[in-house]
């Protein structure tokens, strides 16, 4: 076991900072795309810390037009080449999964006004329609009945 441990302290990352599950953090994450290399800025919350040692893993959760994205990150990685804390958070869970529930709460609690917005001028084009139709139907057994001794 002592071995195991000896091999992963040789692994983990110099100046790798302490976050904690709640802080809203950036991560530069290097990408390769065939010779190319950029860096990739990923902002979100960070809602678990999974393993401990060179294994060490973290999850940042962000919203993307209008949907939730998770992004697993290696804590001890050599692409990332820093987290940024943008603003600590206080959390009283070790992993805040209950942030994906409350995110699309809020979302919904927006977009309810906004659906009812829209749905409310369509419902009253559909009474007016309706409307429309029985006093067309009216006035059709009106001129029936109207007529009939014509015929």
């Amino acid at each position: 076991m002592d071995l195991i441990k000896a091999i992963e302290e040789t692994q983990k990352r110099p100046g790798a900072q302490g976050f904690n599950v709640g802080d809203t953090v950036e991560v530069f994450f290097k990408i390769i795309e065939g010779k190319t290399e950029r860096i990739q800025r990923y902002q979100g919350v960070v809602i678990c810390k999974k393993n401990e040692g060179a294994r060490q893993t973290f999850t940042v959760r962000k919203e993307s037009y209008g949907v939730g994205v998770e992004r697993v990150f290696p804590y001890n990685s050599p692409r990332i080449v820093k987290v940024d804390i943008v603003r600590p958070g206080k959390v009283r869970r070790a992993k805040t999964r209950k942030l994906r529930l409350l995110l699309v709460q809020k979302l919904l609690q927006k977009s309810l006004p906004e659906m009812l917005a829209l749905k409310l001028p369509l419902m009253q084009q559909k009474k007016q329609l309706k409307w429309n139709i029985r006093q067309n139907i009216r006035l059709k057994n009106r001129l029936k009945n109207n007529f009939s001794f014509c015929a």
